[in-house]
């Protein structure tokens, strides 16, 4: 098996989209160009490989010439069924982490990689985790965004059977690098969750 330097890249897309009406926000366009488009191409250049979460028929992402990986965990068990998913996948193809992004936020730092990276080298941890300044709270976290070592796929996977459904509940006893992102001049992980927001995010672009 090929051991490989740089983790898998994970695109979290198995979300239900219910304040979108339902379908796949990730194909909705900004700038004449779907959103998971826009994700793929920020994530390209920082990575050797990419697949796709998402259930249901994979043939609607046929476009986009990426493995599309449901979630092993039946039910809808949140986005850390999605980063199980992604673990496994990595543990068949000779990858020691995966990172993983949101499919429907397409601004995402191209320096995500890297500042995950050494935060989790600075701080000691096996798990890191984006976050961003906030006046009101010190910093946000943006779970869907970290590093993940294919070490704790099982610890994961026992913790959604017990019925762990939020990332931050599983991340934190294990320990997660704080990796901070500037907000300025727009906020790098501004995510499309109405149609209102797909309005401003054609604005941003």
């Amino acid at each position: 098996m090929a051991i490989h330097m740089t983790p898998l890249a994970v695109i979290l897309a198995g979300g239900q989209s219910s304040r979108m009406g339902g379908g796949d926000k990730c194909l909705l366009e900004i700038g004449g160009i779907p959103l998971l488009g826009h994700v793929i191409q920020r994530l390209k250049p920082q990575v050797s490989k990419m697949i796709l979460n998402a259930n249901g028929d994979p043939t609607r992402f046929a476009d986009f010439d990426l493995p599309v990986v449901s979630d092993s965990i039946t039910g809808f068990a949140g986005p850390l069924a999605g980063v199980l998913a992604g673990l496994d996948y990595a543990a068949e193809h000779g990858f020691d982490d995966i990172i993983t992004v949101a499919a429907d936020t397409p601004f995402f730092p191209d320096t995500l990689l890297a500042v995950l990276t050494q935060a989790r080298v600075d701080a000691g941890t096996p798990l890191a985790m984006a976050m961003t300044p906030d006046p009101a709270r010190g910093l946000s976290r943006h779970p869907t965004f970290g590093l993940w070592p294919v070490s704790l796929r099982e610890d994961l996977r026992a913790a959604i059977n017990a019925g762990t459904s939020k990332v931050v509940a599983w991340t934190e006893p294990h320990g997660c690098a704080k990796a901070v992102f500037p907000t300025d001049p727009i906020d790098p992980f501004f995510n499309v969750n109405t149609p209102e927001d797909l309005k401003t995010a054609e604005g941003m672009i």
